[in-house]
């Protein structure tokens, strides 16, 4: 790694642009004055005093006392649990106030299709849309990776409610996992020919789930689309069903030839 790319993580993990200079400069001198750390940097030595002294505050590096004063850089290890606990803590107290702010101006309203990227986002979104289920569910999800203990925690929630719950998957050791719960599980010689890595969802009569995974490094793992309680999900619902149903069903589907259930 580059000292840009150290700087640049740096930046990302809350500190200035040269409170990240002077940072890795030092990891490079081990020691150094203002005026040795400009130099190894692209920090003004008139910033260099600032820089310092908020990185001193944070625990960051020591400041020797002289003339000049000399700074040195924790180690590694001390630099990353300071950071970690400043994360944290700024972390909870962001969370603690959208906690506070969370629905106090809500529009409660499901229409229209939302985007959700990333797959813990995905993942809490397909839980979620589950959880709301009061006829059936269909979920198509490939692999063991797309199916996380939250999403399979809310199938057999519903099944055991007496909702009709069906997975669809490749991974046949998904049934073992749930042969102990009432979630049909429907495992498929293969996924379609040419079709696309994801997950597709389908609850009850109007809400439908849609995702695709991305081999692009700096792309979120997996996007999807999603529609609650709309007049597009209904129509959408109405394809997807549609399309299960050939799949677990038709000669030419993907499924075994002797599945058949009512869906």
């Amino acid at each position: 790694m580059s000292a840009h790319e150290a700087v640049e993580g740096l930046k990302r993990l809350g500190l200035s642009s040269y409170e990240a200079g002077v940072f890795v400069a030092l990891q490079r001198l081990a020691t150094g004055s203002a005026s040795e750390v400009s130099r190894a940097s692209e920090v003004p030595r008139s910033q260099v005093y600032g820089a310092a002294e908020s990185l001193a505050e944070r625990g960051l590096i020591e400041v020797v006392e002289g003339s000049p004063k000399r700074y040195r850089p924790v180690s590694l290890d001390t630099a990353r649990r300071q950071l970690r606990e400043r994360i944290d803590r700024e972390e909870a107290r962001a969370f603690e106030s959208l906690a506070n702010l969370q629905g106090t101006d809500a529009d409660t309203s499901d229409d229209g299709v939302a985007t959700v990227k990333g797959r813990h986002a995905l993942d809490d979104r397909i839980a979620s849309l589950v959880g709301t289920a009061t006829d059936r569910v269909m979920l198509v999800a490939w692999s063991v990776d797309h199916l996380p203990p939250a999403v399979e925690e809310a199938l057999r929630e519903r099944a055991t409610a007496g909702v009709t719950t069906v997975l669809v998957t490749e991974a046949s050791s998904l049934g073992a996992r749930l042969d102990d719960s009432a979630v049909r599980v429907i495992v498929a010689p293969s996924k379609p020919t040419g079709g696309v890595s994801g997950r597709t969802l389908l609850v009850d009569e109007d809400t439908v789930l849609l995702s695709v995974e991305s081999a692009d490094e700096d792309a979120p793992a997996e996007t999807g689309l999603w529609t609650a309680h709309s007049d597009i999900g209904h129509i959408l619902a109405q394809f997807v069903h549609a399309g299960m149903m050939y799949g677990v069903e038709s000669e030419g589907g993907w499924a075994a030839s002797d599945t058949t259930f009512d869906f």
